[in-house]
């Protein structure tokens, strides 16, 4: 096999990675309502579904990164695509909330296991600056596919019937790309250059893991519990865990040991703003995510496969985007990300009006959601360069993994926290006019949460970027 077409296989199975992780994240939002009654969960119970395995997803990510450099991406690669297919058929083989959560949970592990992988080998793969753009850009397009190809299997799982439930199959689907992937990758990846000296921060990992568990956890099952004493003390007792784990990271800083955290990145304004819009646009989105697909399917009995088709109009509008974003990020990351939030929350403003009432229109449904895809595909790209460009090279790494822990942190966050309220305002009740009042009050909320983004991003200075740091160790 010639040099390049090895080098083009390598990349197409790496890809495997990201395309079945985001998969599984978009795939499920839409099949939310059906999993609910496939299992009989509560709506905490469903919450867990995607908290659990964004909340996996983000524990071990900086951690499964250096795994690749220590033992060989190749192998961290394989073992973490082994675990993500036998996890999703756990997935689907569950048959209580507690047993899907589990697997979800562990699956979210994999996950952060195989997915760094992927950018690591196309850094090692394609050196030229040219080259890396298209590997890169091949990566963006490869999210965009994700999103619309789980859109529109989560619907088409969730409403057609087969030998076995729908919902089971939108796991069941990761076998057979996992073995293919597998296959591929022992027969033709090629191992990368192993860093032995790589140093592992395991009570960093175990700190940081459990403080998100008692933070997220509580969060979550604290409204249909009536919030008990001990869901109170397992908030208190998350912050203090965070608490410990800075001064942890401080100290091992300090006495130069391995860390999870480089608590020196927070020195850079950019970056500290970039965060926190980074958190902001992130516990939104994936809210929203959760809201909207139950308030149409559940509130105005939009049957799975057309709401799964209105949000593969929201994904194209993020493939669209998202392309044309990356070719502009590094000139105008500051506007173009303002501008991108700015469409979201145009669409949010428009969603809240058009739910007013119990009559509305499918095609202007689609409609908005093409709005804020497309929104939503220019916020990515110009977020990375405006968290990142005031950090150093030599802080790349760090930062690109941290960034990384925040977005999925985030993630959880706002299902966590929106999609409790949102249930919280629902209650018992299931008239029209209830998930209408549910759905714009959650909705409310990320609109004020995308507005203070939008006065963040103006306090930013001005700054023109590269984009080559972002992907540098």
């Amino acid at each position: 096999m010639k040099q390049n077409d090895s080098k083009l296989a390598a990349l197409l199975i790496v890809l495997t990675a990201p395309l079945l992780s985001v998969i599984d994240v978009f795939i499920i939002n839409v099949a939310i309502p059906t999993i609910k009654r496939g299992i009989n969960a509560t709506d905490a119970e469903l919450q867990l579904v995607i908290a659990g395995y964004l909340l996996g997803y983000a524990s071990f990510l900086i951690t499964g990164g250096r795994m690749g450099d220590h033992y060989g991406r190749k192998k961290v690669f394989i073992w973490g695509m082994f675990f993500f297919t036998l996890t999703s058929c756990l997935c689907g083989l569950s048959n209580t909330p507690l047993q899907l959560n589990i697997a979800r949970f562990f699956q979210g592990i994999s996950a952060s296991f195989m997915v760094p992988q992927t950018i690591a080998y196309i850094q090692v793969l394609f050196q030229q600056p040219r080259a890396r753009t298209k590997a890169l850009a091949c990566f963006g397009i490869t999210l965009g596919i994700a999103c619309i190809i789980g859109e529109f299997l989560g619907g088409f799982f969730s409403y057609y019937h087969f030998a076995i439930p729908g919902w089971r199959l939108i796991f069941f689907i990761n076998l057979p790309v996992g073995i293919l992937s597998l296959f591929a990758a022992l027969r033709y990846l090629t191992e990368t250059e192993k860093h032995q000296s790589t140093r592992f921060d395991y009570s960093g990992v175990l700190l940081l893991t459990v403080a998100l568990v008692c933070l997220i956890i509580p969060l979550i099952q604290g409204r249909e519990l009536h919030w008990p004493f001990w869901i109170i003390v397992l908030l208190v007792f998350s912050l203090l865990l965070f608490f410990i784990f800075f001064r942890d990271q401080k100290k091992k800083l300090q006495q130069n040991k391995p860390l999870l955290i480089n608590i020196q990145l927070f020195r850079f304004k950019d970056f500290n703003i970039g965060l926190l819009c980074l958190a902001l646009v992130f516990i939104v989105n994936n809210s929203y995510l959760l809201i909207s697909t139950i308030f149409l399917q559940s509130g105005l009995h939009i049957n799975p496969f057309a709401t799964g088709n209105a949000f593969v109009i929201y994904g194209l509008g993020f493939g669209v985007s998202s392309v044309l974003a990356t070719r502009v990020a590094a000139q105008y990351s500051k506007y173009q990300l303002l501008f991108g939030v700015s469409l979201m929350l145009l669409s949010l403003c428009l969603q809240v009006l058009s739910f007013s009432s119990a009559s509305f229109g499918y095609t202007t449904l689609c409609a908005w959601l093409a709005v804020y895809g497309f929104g939503w595909g220019f916020v990515l790209p110009s977020l990375l360069n405006v968290s990142l460009r005031s950090v150093p090279v030599s802080f790349a790494g760090t930062a690109s993994g941290l960034y990384s822990t925040f977005q999925q942190t985030a993630s959880a966050l706002g299902v966590s926290v929106i999609g409790g309220i949102f249930f919280g305002v629902l209650g018992k009740q299931s008239s029209i006019s209830a998930y209408v009042n549910a759905f714009q009050f959650a909705t409310y909320l990320d609109i004020a949460g995308l507005a203070i983004t939008c006065a963040l991003i103006l306090a930013l200075p001005k700054v023109a970027v590269s984009t080559e740091m972002h992907f540098a160790e």
